[in-house]
């Protein structure tokens, strides 16, 4: 059976009421038949669910159905993304370790790498996305525990050769992390090229229309057991109703990553052609710098886009002003095309040297592309690139 029919029919045990859609288990506890079943319970010489901090009928269905599309073993749902990408490292790493990472993060998990850790007694290597094999092994150290790194990146959509990472970490005895948010595993799926931890924020494409928040963590079971642990006693549990609502999100999954890039791409090759816009940014187009990395190991090129403005904040906001169909918000991964700059917000906290190594200018634009007419969309963004250049030229 394909993943896509899977993605539809798995879902919970049906009930007495032959119900055809999933139910919602919206409970906080679960009672026991007997003592002796709920000592059992306890003691895990039986299954089943206890509370719902623990584990979930609705919950459980929807990390099935993303072990199923990941081709992992085991994994746990939490609260939000951040909560997974936090416990699938905090839930493993000790005091004293050492972790490798790609430069090129998402705000949140660099603070926690360079930060959080820090108080721990967590140490960290930074290296740029296209460090090469040699690069990679040099930074490997006795304490090295775990190679931690998104592709395509927030936001500079830069990519990791997974297949060469995959390599080192067998070879060295490393746990492969991979915040796979943005392909999703209908792009790609990590754990083909060795990756033994997936994650997710569930509340981007896996919802995909900015209902819910959410997070997942799947992989190899003998990773996944020490980070349940973690999560059982620090509660960053996800919600029934959230879990329900992304599992039947799943069903279209597929479908909508398909149509987010075929408009992506066109998208990008439009704006690409405007001398109004400087660059433009999406690795299926050929001028990205690591096309020939994302044809082999992406199915497609994804739904973000990103482009660079001249003429700094006053440019960009500008161009904001002028368009008509996109959403103004931090979020990304819905039916909606949605904009954000993130020097001024998802990456504002960054230091400039370090917004500067990422390649995060005040002029960079981070587009979302979603489900809408693509020549919609074109339209918009070209005559807002037009009027945004003649604003920002009529002030000189």
């Amino acid at each position: 059976m394909q993943r896509k029919t899977k993605a539809i029919r798995i879902q919970t045990k049906k009930t007495q009421y032959r119900e055809h859609s999933t139910p919602l288990f919206l409970t906080s506890s679960f009672s026991f038949e007997s003592a002796e079943q709920g000592k059992a319970l306890f003691d895990e010489t039986e299954e089943g669910n206890i509370y719902s901090r623990f584990s979930n009928p609705s919950v459980q269905e929807f990390v099935d159905k993303v072990c199923m599309l990941e081709g992992a073993e085991d994994g746990l749902a939490t609260a939000t993304g951040m909560a997974a990408v936090f416990a699938s490292m905090a839930g493993i790493l000790k005091s004293g370790d050492h972790i490798i990472a790609c430069r090129a993060l998402f705000g949140s998990a660099h603070q926690i790498i360079t930060q959080i850790f820090a108080k721990w007694g967590i140490t960290y290597t930074y290296l740029d996305a296209d460090a090469s094999e040699e690069q990679w092994e040099a930074a490997v150290q006795p304490n090295s525990r775990m190679v931690y790194l998104e592709t395509p990146s927030n936001p500079g959509l830069e990519l990791v050769d997974l297949a060469m990472i995959g390599r080192i970490c067998k070879k060295h005895n490393l746990i492969f992390n991979v915040d796979n948010c943005f392909a999703t595993p209908i792009i790609q799926t990590p754990a083909d090229f060795g990756a033994d931890l997936i994650v997710h924020s569930a509340t981007k494409f896996m919802d995909g229309q900015g209902r819910v928040l959410g997070g997942v963590v799947v992989g190899k079971a003998e990773y996944i057991a020490p980070i349940r642990f973690f999560c059982r006693h620090t509660g960053p549990s996800m919600s029934p109703f959230n879990a329900w609502t992304l599992s039947k999100s799943l069903e279209t999954l597929e479908l909508r990553m398909e149509r987010h890039s075929q408009n992506a791409l066109r998208l990008a090759e439009a704006l690409e052609a405007l001398p109004e816009v400087k660059k433009v940014n999406y690795p299926y187009l050929p001028s990205h710098a690591q096309y020939e990395l994302a044809k082999a190991q992406m199915n497609a090129g994804g739904a973000i886009v990103t482009i660079e403005l001249e003429g700094g904040f006053e440019r960009v906001s500008a161009f904001m002003k002028a368009l008509t169909i996109p959403t103004l918000s931090s979020n990304l991964g819905d039916t909606r095309t949605i904009i954000t700059n993130p020097f001024t917000t998802t990456h504002s906290k960054l230091k400039p040297d370090e917004k500067a190594a990422l390649g995060i200018t005040e002029g960079l634009i981070r587009i979302s592309v979603g489900l809408e007419s693509v020549e919609d969309l074109i339209e918009d963004f070209t005559q807002a690139a037009v009027v945004s250049a003649e604003v920002v030229a009529e002030k000189i």
